[in-house]
């Protein structure tokens, strides 16, 4: 039996998404082909949702939600359909740096503003867990289709789906062809060609798209990351893993990301690292109620690159004096997977210490020699701040 959460139809909340231009006739084309000619299961919306820019917006405004002619309203009528939540404020128009709306998009400034309203509205929607997206772009600009898609492919789910609307001859050329109509509706066409929109045929062509989701760090998930930033987190997750340790500094550089550690995390990822960056074998953990004087050893000599010569380290040598039990060694260890999993999601994997999966276990980090190294290098700005907020507490 299928699962449920991966069939669009059984969700709670249904959103259609569309991008337009000055062809609003694709939601009403894209509404009839989910709902009354599906050629599966009936996607039925609960809310359609537009992006577009103010031209076009006021467009599908007049078209589609007005009393005459009301396209939107029609289709409704015609086919009996529940209600759907479509109004003016569900057409999102997309805003310059100046928070001014769009008129159209034609610079490079524009581009990267409708890239990142665009995929602000794809991330907002994808973090509902109970609703599924059906997503066209079969209108607007190429441009607007393309980041459309693209942001669902960064954040899609299982039960989100893309698509484009292909309309039959000749009714794709014309402009006053909103869907197929249940009786006659007699069309004229330019060059004086008469036609019958009850007899278009509409298909709608899904799209498969790969979902790089699984790859982001939370924090672009739930965040307000721009589209070049979301971009870029999902090439690192897909990137052959690479690891940057600046002990001095007290922060990694992992999937692409930079962010701090505290010392007692970070000297035990150096810990590995180190091993890793020789080829050394993998590690066993100290036991669990036996002080282990090697493993403080190796230990301390990390934490003290970290803490430099003037940092008094004689806490933890007393917490150390007979050496690291395995309580310590858990503890630290739980805590610098937390870290790395909360920086980087999913594509924190490479970088966790793993206990091999059987027993007796042994741990190691799972990195090439070459995928290691130690250096200095310039935390972006707001990573700053992370740091500073970090060592008062170390």
């Amino acid at each position: 039996m299928p699962n449920a959460r991966e069939n669009p139809h059984e969700y709670p909340r249904r959103i259609l998404i569309a991008v337009t231009g000055l062809s609003p006739q694709i939601v009403t084309e894209t509404l009839y082909a989910l709902a009354v000619a599906p050629t599966a299961s009936p996607f039925i919306p609960t809310e359609i949702h537009l992006i577009s820019t103010r031209s076009g917006a006021e467009k599908a405004r007049l078209a589609l939600l007005s009393e005459e002619p009301g396209w939107f309203h029609r289709l409704s009528r015609d086919y009996a359909l529940p209600p759907i939540h479509f109004s003016a404020d569900t057409i999102h128009v997309l805003e310059d740096v100046n928070g001014k709306p769009l008129e159209d998009i034609r610079s490079p400034e524009d581009n990267r503003r409708a890239a990142d309203g665009i995929t602000g509205i794809i991330r907002e929607f994808t973090a509902d867990p109970d609703c599924a997206l059906h997503v066209s772009i079969a209108g607007g600009r190429k441009t607007m289709g393309f980041f459309l898609g693209y942001a669902l492919s960064l954040y899609g789910r299982p039960q989100d789906k893309l698509s484009h609307v292909l309309v039959s001859e000749p009714f794709e050329a014309s402009i006053g062809f909103y869907y197929p109509t249940p009786a006659s509706h007699v069309l004229e066409m330019p060059g004086g060609r008469l036609v019958d929109s009850a007899q278009a045929q509409i298909t709608l062509a899904e799209l498969p798209f790969v979902s790089l989701r699984h790859g982001l760090p939370e924090a672009l998930l739930t965040g307000r990351a721009s589209y070049n930033e979301t971009v870029e987190a999902a090439r690192h997750a897909l990137a052959p893993a690479e690891l940057q340790i600046d002990l001095e500094a007290r922060r990694v550089r992992a999937a692409g990301k930079i962010f701090a550690l505290p010392p007692a995390e970070l000297a035990l990822l150096s810990v590995f690292a180190r091993r890793a960056l020789r080829g050394e074998a993998p590690l066993p953990a100290p036991a669990k109620e036996l002080a282990d004087a090697d493993w403080k050893k190796r230990y301390l000599v990390e934490l003290r690159w970290i803490a430099g010569p003037m940092k008094d380290l004689d806490e933890t040598e007393r917490a150390l004096r007979k050496g690291m039990d395995g309580e310590y060694f858990s503890a630290h260890l739980s805590k610098l997977k937390k870290i790395l999993r909360r920086e980087l999601g999913p594509a924190a994997e490479p970088y966790l210490i793993s206990d091999g999966g059987s027993r007796p276990r042994r741990y190691s980090l799972g990195l090439r020699p070459a995928a290691v190294s130690y250096d200095t290098f310039q935390a972006p700005q707001q990573i700053g701040a992370t740091i500073s907020n970090i060592l008062p507490g170390a």
